[in-house]
């Protein structure tokens, strides 16, 4: 079974943006071995899966940056357009808007375990704090990586907000990277 890895920006403080949506706290000037490591990341995926708030910047954001070769991102930018994005949302007509983007209204938890379930390679969350917090809440997500900014909000948007009872991880990597970023990586599963 392919496993639903949660890759995410979040302050020391938890959020993923601030209580408007505001995310100029986040380090974007990354040093060389957070991008490699991203890379290696997103190579090793083949799906990613959106929540429709985000997916209406990111989609077309990343389609642009693949038509311009001269962009630093192009490499990446390619990838997110290849690679099969799945949108989940109840309002977005069913025939998506992009290219190579299907859109499921159908049950989180229901869809999610369908693309589990299919043959490929593992599947990557990318998405804004309710969509997460749902994934989170139906226990989808089986690794966390969670980039930690050093900024703290205070208040904001955090992607635990659903949690209804008490989920247990294992640490399976820290990383610090020079451009003050720390990647938490952790599995579903208890410690030791």
């Amino acid at each position: 079974m392919r496993k639903l890895r949660l890759q995410v920006q979040v302050s020391i403080d938890g959020f993923i943006a601030g209580p408007n949506g505001e995310m100029d706290w986040m380090v974007w000037d990354w040093d060389d071995a957070l991008k490699d490591y991203v890379s290696k990341l997103t190579d090793s995926v083949d799906t990613i899966v959106l929540g429709r708030k985000l997916a209406q910047e990111f989609i077309p954001y990343w389609e642009n940056v693949a038509l311009d070769e001269k962009n630093p991102e192009w490499d990446f930018g390619k990838l997110m357009t290849i690679y099969r994005r799945v949108v989940f949302s109840k309002t977005l007509p069913r025939k998506a808007p992009w290219k190579n983007v299907e859109v499921v209204s159908e049950d989180l938890n229901i869809a999610m375990r369908k693309l589990k379930e299919e043959k490929g390679r593992d599947i990557i969350a990318y998405g804004g704090s309710s969509f997460v917090s749902s994934l989170i809440k139906e226990d989808l997500v089986d690794e966390y990586y969670l980039f930690v900014n050093p900024a703290a909000l205070g208040r904001g948007l955090p992607i635990f907000q659903s949690v209804e009872r008490k989920l247990d991880f294992k640490l399976h990597e820290c990383l610090r990277f020079d451009c003050g970023i720390a990647l938490l990586h952790y599995q579903k599963g208890k410690t030791g």
